[in-house]
C-alpha cells in the first residue's frame, strides 16, 4: 500500500510553540527491563512513595481534578491505575478528602506512600477549581512530595488521543461560554495547536470551520452545545459522555514523565487557570451598570 498523504504540516499558534503532551519512556528503559520509577522520588525499597509490582518499584501518584461539575480522584503509577472514582452533582463539593479516604482503603495504599500529586488547574468552574487546587497543594505540602499542575483541557484531549481527527477539548464555562483548546494527535500523545480560550460556542464553531478538518469534540461543553457544533455537519464527531470530564487517570499519565524527569512545579506556582473574572465579579459589574 502506498503512503497516505497527510497534507501540509499543521500551523503553529501565533506567537508561540506547539505544546506536545505525551508519555515518554524513561531513558535507559526498554521492553522487559525492570526499572526504577522515580529518580529523586524513590528507589527500590525506598519505602515512602514506592510500591512493589511485577516490574519492580513504582511511585504512587495522586491525581485530583475538580474543574467541572464532576470531581475525579485517583491513585496510579507508571504501570496503570490502582483506584479511581468520580463524584458529580452536589456531592462533589468537599468530596475530595472523602473520596481519597475511600480509595486508600479500597486499594490498600497508605497516604504516606503517595510520592507525588498531579492536579488539574482548569480552566473551569471557579469555586470547585479553587478547592481542588488548594487541597492538592495542602496534601503535597503535608506529605512533602512534589506536585505537578496540568491544565484540564490538556487532560481531556489526552484521553481521546487515539483518533485521526483534530481534537477540540471543550469545557462548559456557563454564562453562554465555553473554555476550549484545539489539539492534533501525535505519536504517544497530542500537540496543542491553539491557546486556551473562553468564548461563545459560535466563536469555537467559526474557528473549527476555518480549519477545514474533521474534528473530534470532547468535554461537557461539547455535549451542552452539541447543536451549535453540529453546524459543522459530518466533519464533527462527539466523544463518548464517559470522557465529558477531565479524569484523574489522564492527569497521572501526563504527570508521571515529568516526575521521572524531576520537572515538577514549585508549590506557589501551582494556581488555578482563570480565563475570565469570577461570576460574582461579573454580577457585581452588571448590577452597577458597567
Amino acid at each position: 500500500m502506498g503512503r497516505r498523504d497527510r497534507g501540509p504540516p499543521a500551523p503553529r499558534p501565533p506567537g508561540g510553540r506547539a505544546v506536545v503532551l505525551r508519555r515518554r519512556r524513561p531513558a535507559g528503559r526498554g521492553p522487559g527491563r525492570r526499572g526504577v520509577l522515580g529518580g529523586a522520588l524513590g528507589a527500590p525499597g525506598a519505602g515512602p512513595g514506592a510500591v512493589a509490582g511485577r516490574r519492580g518499584w513504582a511511585v504512587i501518584v495522586l491525581g485530583i481534578d475538580t474543574s467541572t461539575t464532576a470531581s475525579s480522584v485517583g491513585l496510579g503509577t507508571e504501570g496503570g491505575m490502582l483506584a479511581a472514582a468520580t463524584v458529580g452533582g452536589r456531592a462533589r463539593q468537599g468530596s475530595v478528602a472523602a473520596v481519597l479516604e475511600h480509595l486508600l482503603r479500597w486499594s490498600g495504599v497508605e497516604l504516606a506512600q503517595v510520592g507525588g500529586v498531579a492536579v488539574g488547574i482548569g480552566p473551569g468552574l471557579f469555586t470547585g477549581l479553587r478547592v481542588g487546587v488548594e487541597t492538592a497543594k495542602t496534601l503535597a505540602q503535608v506529605l512533602r512530595v512534589p506536585i505537578v499542575g496540568i491544565t484540564s483541557l490538556d487532560a481531556l484531549a489526552y484521553d481521546v488521543r487515539f483518533t485521526s481527527r483534530r481534537i477540540a477539548a471543550v469545557i462548559d464555562a456557563r454564562r453562554g461560554e465555553v473554555f476550549f483548546a484545539i489539539y492534533e494527535p501525535a505519536p504517544g500523545g497530542v500537540v496543542r495547536e491553539s491557546g486556551y480560550e473562553v468564548a461563545p460556542p459560535d466563536r469555537l464553531v467559526a474557528e473549527l470551520e476555518a480549519l477545514g478538518r474533521e474534528v473530534l469534540a470532547v468535554g461537557d461543553g461539547a455535549l451542552r452545545y452539541r447543536r451549535a457544533l453540529e453546524e459543522l455537519g459530518g466533519r464533527v464527531e462527539f466523544a463518548s459522555p464517559a470522557f465529558a470530564h477531565p479524569r484523574a487517570s489522564a492527569l497521572i499519565e501526563l504527570a508521571v514523565p515529568r516526575f521521572l524527569r524531576e520537572e515538577h512545579d514549585r508549590l506557589f506556582d501551582v494556581v488555578p487557570l482563570y480565563l475570565r473574572r469570577t461570576d460574582a465579579e461579573i454580577a457585581w459589574d452588571e448590577r452597577r451598570g458597567r
